[in-house]
């Protein structure tokens, strides 16, 4: 008999929405293009002024470095609006995850690190090309521990795996289709791709995600992607939210 009482798994409304008097801007995968935020962040403001009185928060959904020219002054850059705007948050990418582990000493996963565009981010905290041709993989390693400031790595660590408004839920790359959000493992939130990226079925919440690259937005009826290869394409992009309206803002 117990059976029959089983809970039904929650589907989103037919018209997502977020709470009344806000108003969320997610931003995609940064990677290190600092020029892109800052004409980002410009749009999103002019955007939010125009649209009238709400209670704004800036969502970034997880790769900040690697690849691109200027990952520090990307950090350098979100750290100073973090502080302009105390309600701005930052989702862990696997990028950051990455930067992490051989902040922490793993010095097996540098090579791996470099594959993914973590040298850019090395050569970003002023070690010089001609430097890094010349010393080994575990000497950049500590090179990389000695020049990035505590308050970036800091910064880093306090990076949330997921936030949730209204039936929207946030993450770097996705979720396990068929099991509920809280029950996510972090692994798969900062680096899944299938089965989540081709999954018909609908999720809990529309789920509002960066890490695998699209041209342009993604609208799906269970998710939203928003990485549109900034590093590469000069095409950073923004998702609005506010009750039950969607927009886009983009650079390039």
């Amino acid at each position: 008999m117990a059976s029959l009482f089983r809970k039904k798994p929650k589907t989103p409304p037919s018209v997502p929405t977020v709470p009344a008097g806000l108003r969320f801007y997610a931003i995609g995968d940064v990677h290190g293009r600092l020029d892109l935020l800052q004409d980002l962040i410009s749009r999103i403001e002019e955007d939010s002024a125009a649209r009238g009185a709400a209670d704004t928060q800036i969502i970034f959904l997880g790769d900040l470095i690697d690849r691109g020219p200027n990952s520090a002054g990307v950090v350098d850059f979100a750290m100073d609006l973090a502080r302009r705007r105390p309600n701005t948050r930052f989702i862990m990418g696997n990028h950051e995850e990455v930067f992490l582990r051989i902040i922490d000493g793993d010095d097996a996963a540098f090579e791996f690190f470099c594959r993914i565009g973590g040298l850019e981010t090395i050569l970003s905290y002023g070690l010089t090309e001609s430097d890094a041709e010349q010393v080994e993989d575990s000497d950049l390693a500590q090179q990389l521990r000695l020049r990035v400031p505590p308050d970036h790595i800091n910064f880093m660590r306090g990076f949330a795996d997921m936030i949730t408004a209204g039936d929207y839920a946030f993450v770097h790359a996705g979720i396990r289709p068929g099991i509920a959000l809280e029950q996510q493992n972090v692994q798969d939130l900062h680096w899944i791709r299938e089965p989540f990226l081709t999954h018909a079925h609908a999720f809990e919440r529309i789920i509002v995600h960066g890490h695998s690259i699209t041209a342009s937005v993604e609208e799906r009826p269970n998710r939203i992607g928003i990485d549109t290869g900034a590093y590469e394409t000069g095409c950073l992009t923004a998702l609005g939210l506010q009750g039950s309206e969607r927009w886009q803002l983009s650079t390039g």
